[in-house]
């Protein structure tokens, strides 16, 4: 009795595979015909036959199914991201079964669809249509996640399309993965040029010095951009107005990369926004230290001191912007403005004098220090024009100088170059 119900259960099971078989037969078919409309709708078919299969039929199925829906690359987004967990799925099978039948299939596969990626991702980010290159880099890492450099391509392109969230989750992957994009550069110096160039490996580069093109070859360890990640998470923060984390991120950012000029920026920036002006200059002051020669910090510093009333040091900063930059024309603007501001507190005083001989005197002392300060200002905005001609902000600054300090030709030279430039806009 027993022998005859072991056979009828074989027989049953023997039965049940036929469909299987069959439907997965069909799939094959229209795969092999181009036919993926066709191949889906029998994927789907054989989908209800899945839980009574074995391993290895499983294995055939997601193999089948991830062809079906990628369709040779012609997919939509959601059918090649399912096609992407089939073909996982598939791995992960015969990874338990121990018997990889389809998986070699599947690496063979993911070569070409990784290189379709690839180029997909490329020429979308050429033509600057950055949802569609950050997509597909990040499918050509989760085709081999060892190929960590295609999921950070796909989080700095993701951020130029503003998609901070996919970047931001793109990063974080990258940290707990503990990526470094360190990469060994194959170096050697071109005899004839004296320039040093890189080569993809070590075999082509030992060959290129033994022909004595080329010498001094050596190996050389690019730095980490670990910090550059973490500087980047921070950004992302700053972006969607979450201070405290971008903060945090910093902290992190800092400890890979303690001495980095950008991220003591960026802290700074984010002081800035929160008020924290202390702390904002103390941290432009390190970047200082550390780049002395850098005219925006020091501009930013001389904002910071003439919104503080600090018009002493603000031109100092100003003026030490300039020295290093004759041609930084935003500090020749600020610094002529910080000049004819002065002017208020003269009008106020003038207009608080009385009429005894000794108020006569202030008031023409005054009104030769207002002279003067249009006279300080005038050479920052002729020069300003000397680099920006069509800068209509310092002509008309320039016309009302002129006029005040009664210099009838200038004026009319310069109201004639505003009703220039207003008509050309």
């Amino acid at each position: 009795m027993k022998k005859q119900l072991v056979l009828g259960l074989a027989l049953m099971l023997s039965i049940f595979a036929f469909p299987q078989k069959k439907e997965l037969k069909v799939v094959e078919k229209a795969i092999k015909s181009n036919n993926y409309a066709d191949a889906k709708s029998a994927i789907k078919s054989a989908e209800y036959l899945l839980s009574a299969m074995d391993d290895k039929t499983k294995a055939k199925f997601y193999f089948l199914k991830g062809k079906a829906l990628y369709a040779n690359g012609s997919g939509n987004d959601a059918d090649i991201t399912e096609a992407l967990n089939s073909f996982k799925t598939v791995k992960d099978i015969e990874t338990k079964s121990g018997k990889k039948v389809y998986t070699a299939q599947v690496d063979v596969l993911k070569v070409s669809m990784s290189n379709a990626f690839i180029k997909k991702a490329s020429d979308a980010y050429e033509r600057k249509d950055y949802t569609v290159s950050s997509i597909n880099f990040e499918r050509a890492f989760r085709i081999s996640t060892i190929d960590t450099l295609y999921l950070f391509n796909s989080a700095s392109v993701a951020v130029l399309d503003k998609n901070y969230d996919a970047a931001l989750k793109s990063y974080k992957e990258l940290m707990e993965i503990g990526y470094t994009g360190i990469t060994e550069e194959f170096l050697a110096t071109n005899v004839e040029t004296g320039e040093v160039e890189s080569f993809p490996n070590s075999v082509l580069r030992d060959a290129s010095v033994t022909t004595g093109v080329f010498e001094k070859s050596r190996n050389v360890k690019t730095k980490s951009i670990a910090g550059e990640i973490a500087k980047n998470v921070a950004l992302i923060y700053i972006e969607l107005g979450e201070n405290d984390k971008a903060i945090e991120a910093i902290e992190a950012a800092k400890a890979l990369s303690p001495n980095d000029f950008n991220l003591l920026v960026s802290e700074a920036n984010i002081r800035y926004k929160t008020g924290d002006m202390d702390k904002y200059r103390e941290l432009i002051k390190e970047a200082l230290n550390i780049n002395p020669n850098n005219v925006e910090l020091l501009f930013n510093l001389g904002v910071v001191s003439a919104d503080e009333n600090n018009t002493e040091a603000a031109k100092e900063y100003y003026n030490k912007a300039i020295e290093l930059d004759p041609t930084y024309t935003k500090a020749k603007m600020n610094m002529a403005a910080l000049i004819l501001d002065q002017e208020q507190d003269i009008i106020d005083e003038m207009n608080g004098l009385g009429s005894s001989a000794a108020d006569d005197k202030r008031y023409d002392e005054l009104k030769e220090n207002r002279q003067q300060l249009y006279k300080d200002a005038i050479p920052y905005l002729t020069s300003i024009l000397d680099l920006e001609p069509d800068n209509l902000g310092a002509v008309k600054t320039l016309m009302n100088i002129y006029s005040a300090i009664d210099d009838m030709p200038n004026f009319k030279a310069m109201r004639a170059r505003v009703e220039e430039l207003e008509n050309q806009n």
